[in-house]
């Protein structure tokens, strides 16, 4: 079953490439987001962010969200986006880590890859790396990134805990974690998720917000905060997913019954902050980095 749905998956989004490589052709994909759409794509992007970015990479934008807007990049990073796609949120992490930095994009189809170089050189990004691989084997060395990032693609996993466990490998203590995924009420059970959505729409694999932080828990990460920012489908939510690879291994929040009391806080107030959105199922993310005295270059 895992690899039927890893293969699933796979094609959905090598159609979804195809579609912006070969426009017009047979292979477009039936639910690709517009740029208006409230809930999945580049509407989700402030237009200023994209309006120096290739177009074909905008096209592209299948994610839940924006996990630049959160991520607090600065120049020199090293960033890594699992799941990369065709490159739009390596482009932004690409401006604002600056030719000092890399910013790494991860994928397994050869299509989005060879879409998302395309759009990289289009875009002058030489600071922007593209990887083929799976995002529960990350080709990288450990302690090797300052910030992970990814935009609707954990979901997709079919071994969660080892996406959390190599999202742990690669950072370096101290690296921080900014995602943005769909993400479940805790009182969907896998077939209410199921019977919402299919795996490779980001819906039927959604873990529950419970799941979620004490998986990250599991794997060795602190400071967790899942933050809902609008609904995608009755009881499912994008929300932004932030957590730290701690920087002692003594740090309280990173083992034993501290970590699972801080997973079980963030759950508790992530499903209470989903429950509680506007009637509209929209807020404003904001940008925190933009906010701070960090300088002209942060948010790129």
């Amino acid at each position: 079953m895992t690899d039927i749905l890893r293969d699933e998956v796979r094609r959905h989004y090598a159609r979804a490439a195809l579609a912006v490589l070969e426009p017009g052709g047979c292979c477009g994909p039936g639910s690709a987001a517009g740029p208006g759409d409230p809930v999945f794509g580049p509407g989700l992007y402030d237009p200023e962010q994209l309006d120096p970015l290739p177009a074909d990479a905008v096209a592209a934008s299948l994610g839940c969200g924006n996990p630049t807007a959160m991520a607090e990049l600065r120049p020199g990073e090293v960033v890594l986006d699992l799941g990369s796609g065709g490159g739009i949120d390596v482009l932004l992490s690409a401006q604002r880590v600056g030719p000092s930095g890399i910013a790494y994009g991860l994928d397994m189809t050869d299509e989005m890859l060879e879409l998302a170089r395309r759009n990289a050189r289009s875009a002058g990004a030489s600071n922007a790396r593209f990887l083929k691989g799976e995002i529960e084997a990350i080709p990288l060395p450990d302690a090797s990134v300052d910030v992970v990032i990814s935009n609707c693609v954990i979901n997709l996993s079919t071994d969660k805990p080892r996406v959390f466990a190599e999202i742990a490998r690669v950072l370096r203590p101290g690296g921080r974690v900014s995602v943005s995924d769909v993400v479940a009420d805790d009182a969907l059970s896998p077939a209410d998720r199921a019977a919402r959505g299919d795996y490779a729409g980001c819906i039927a694999g959604a873990l529950s917000f419970s799941e979620y932080a004490v998986g990250l828990a599991a794997a060795g990460l602190a400071g967790i905060e899942l933050r809902p920012t609008h609904a995608v489908v009755p009881g499912m939510y994008n929300a932004v997913v932030r957590a730290v690879r701690p920087s002692a291994a003594h740090d309280a929040d990173a083992d034993g019954p501290a970590a699972d009391a801080s997973a079980a806080r963030a759950a508790a107030q992530g499903v209470a902050a989903a429950r509680a959105l506007p009637t509209d199922g929209r807020v404003a993310l904001g940008d925190p980095c933009c906010a701070t005295d960090a300088g002209p270059g942060c948010c790129g």
